[in-house]
């Protein structure tokens, strides 16, 4: 058995290194067929493997950080109001089989592979000559990759069979030894709060600047926050046991203040510079926002194509070489406030006008929705506009087309959040924009929404005030245009639309609804809309209007956009299919949106319980077990 074991290991740590994405703290070297005795002897041979577990666990772009494979193969902005997507969690036809992420065999790249993976690292680790104190980091750091795979299995299932030393790989004995049975969802999330308890103990509050990228005391900190969140949320929280959420609030606070304490705080403006503003600083994070990331780099190279992200060249249009993907809907466009932090049609200073929708709006629209007619640079081209409104080509103003060159925008709009706007045309396949999983925005409205619901109202109004006062919301009374007076479930909600403006399109919106299972309250029964933006006919041919248009527009929008839509786009896009002539609003979906109550615990797929007969069914789908035990 040792040396199949040790086989298994030079390979599992050649595969992961050969295959491993980041780049600094994950530098790759070469191994070749080392034992795990020998890995262990020497420091050096151990990062290597350490960074291979950073390799395969980090999240990335894919997906909006989605680390689950089934959600992030839907594209989780898809599931919400952002995207418009037809996958079986919308069209409500999820069966048991289909979230697959607990494992229905065996593979070294679904969770199980990877928390293997984690505990032959731990298990080695124990009795590896290497000085103590670096063992403790080492293992900290494995802890809390553990901790992070059991979340992403919790969340999904429930209670899950919890494996916390490497298992046998070969014969009779080591079948038996696999067939587990699920532990409690209690269990697992003690288990998971046991190992970042012992990450947190261990783990440094910065690492030197070759290491930044690593998991830090603070980053481990905010991730416990976010676990409590979700162990406090409906989800888990049927009776709304006040405990739970009083320790979410104090871990998110602890997390604040280690994070504080070393540099982290929000980013002093809500820009792209924000993202693309990476690396360490000279004490600390050159980002005081991202508190977690993964980091990517701009080499092409043929032995580094993992080092890359295709982020900016999904988003932009496919007229600059771009994916065209990730089209904001109406739906998302109309939820950003005014200026004044009112709700649209809510502001007396700011009157709603959907025809200029995008006058006087929080500052983080213009940020995240590009739309027809707005500034924006892209491929380091400071003026570019875009436009995505089609015409008509004949003089009976019967027949249109888009104005897009090619691959028109599915919803009118397309998400600029995070778009490096240096990026050439040549580098858009290779984006080194870090992902930011953690976000210091993220660690206070955990904490907010924890201090709603323990009645700290003035703590939950004060991080929303923050949160709004750096996105650049005018403070007017002093509330940044909060409603006063909130308390509890209210205020919550607060929190959690303020989480829906706050992280559009990074991956969050979907497991807020789910936690708080709002899903089908939120989202059932509706299509997702898109608006065609239609230019005005001249009264004496269609084609008036369109040659000066394309002609003049870059410069009228620069005058006065207001002037260009009220000149050239005059209509008011307020129901589907209104009959307007000048535009009008457009379903996206075929068919409503269908969450199925039973998603808020997925089933087990029928081949893992046929691999390991002592799993028990969810009982939300015909089992026994109860995910809120």
């Amino acid at each position: 058995m040792k040396k199949l074991y040790n086989i298994s290991f030079a390979i599992l740590i050649i595969s992961a290194l050969l295959y491993s994405g980041c780049k600094k703290v994950l530098d790759k070297g070469p191994l070749t067929t080392y034992t795990g005795q020998l890995v262990f002897s020497d420091s050096t041979l151990a990062v290597e493997y350490l960074n291979s577990i950073y390799s395969n666990n980090l999240p990335t772009w894919a997906g909006n950080g989605g680390a689950n494979s089934t959600i992030a193969s839907a594209s989780v902005g898809t599931l919400t109001e952002e995207n418009q997507g037809s996958n079986i969690f919308v069209l409500g036809t999820v069966v048991s089989s289909s979230v697959t992420d607990i494992g229905t065999g065996n593979s070294a790249t679904n969770n199980y592979g990877k928390i293997r993976a984690l505990n032959d690292f731990i298990s080695n680790l124990a009795s590896s000559p290497i000085a103590i104190g670096t063992k403790n980091r080492f293992k900290a750091q494995a802890l809390f990759w553990r901790a992070y795979r059991y979340f992403d299995l919790v969340r999904l299932y429930g209670g899950v069979p919890l494996v916390l030393t490497p298992l046998p790989v070969v014969g009779t004995a080591a079948k038996q030894a696999a067939l587990l049975p699920r532990n409690t969802t209690t269990q697992t999330f003690n288990q998971i709060v046991a190992d970042l308890d012992t990450a947190i103990m261990y783990l440094p509050g910065n690492w030197p600047a070759i290491d930044y990228g690593r998991i830090t005391k603070g980053a481990a900190q905010a991730f416990l926050g976010r676990v409590l969140l979700t162990w406090a949320s409906p989800q888990f929280n049927p009776t709304n046991d006040m405990s739970r959420w009083q320790v979410a609030y104090q871990a998110s606070t602890d997390a604040i203040t280690t994070l504080s304490s070393h540099g982290y705080g929000l980013y002093p403006k809500e820009d792209v510079t924000m993202w693309t503003t990476e690396g360490p600083g000279a004490s600390g994070p050159a980002n005081s926002e991202a508190v977690m990331v993964t980091e990517f780099n701009t080499d092409n190279s043929s032995s580094n194509t993992e080092d890359n992200n295709t982020y900016t060249a999904s988003n932009i249009p496919k007229a600059l070489g771009g994916g065209g993907a990730n089209n904001p809907t109406w739906d998302e466009v109309q939820a950003f406030p005014m200026l004044d932090g009112k709700a649209p049609g809510a502001s007396t200073k700011y009157p709603y006008d959907p025809v200029h929708f995008f006058d006087n709006r929080d500052p983080r629209f213009n940020q995240t929705i590009a739309y027809n007619g707005c500034l924006w640079p892209l491929e380091g081209n400071a003026t570019n506009r875009l436009w995505t409104y089609y015409y008509f080509t004949n003089s009976s103003n019967t027949a249109t087309k888009t104005t897009e060159p090619v691959g028109a925008s599915s919803s009118g709009f397309y998400c600029r959040k995070a778009v490096d706007p240096a990026i050439s045309a040549t580098n858009l396949p290779y984006s080194g924009t870090d992902w930011q999983e953690i976000r210091y925005a993220e660690v206070i409205l955990n904490q907010a929404e924890a201090a709603a619901m323990i009645g700290n109202s003035s703590t939950a109004y004060a991080d929303l005030v923050a949160i709004r006062q750096r996105a650049g919301i005018e403070a007017g009374d002093g509330m940044y245009g909060l409603t006063a007076g909130l308390t509890g479930t209210d205020l919550a909600m607060a929190v959690l639309f303020e989480r829906q403006i706050e992280f559009a399109y990074e991956g969050k919106r979907y497991w807020d609804l789910r936690r708080w299972k709002l899903l089908e309250s939120t989202l059932n029964g509706k299509k997702r809309q898109g608006v065609t933006f239609l230019l005005q006919p001249s009264t004496t041919s269609g084609q008036a209007n369109t040659d000066y248009l394309l002609n003049n527009r870059d410069a009228m929008a620069q005058a006065s956009l207001d002037n260009v839509y009220t000149n050239y786009f005059s209509y008011v896009p307020m129901t589907v299919g209104a009959g307007s002539t000048l535009g009008e609003l457009k379903y996206l979906d075929s068919q409503a949106i269908t969450y199925q109550t039973a998603d808020y615990f997925f089933g087990i797929p029928l081949a893992t319980i046929q691999n390991d007969p002592n799993i028990q069914q969810n009982n939300t789908w015909g089992g026994s077990f109860d995910p809120l035990k």
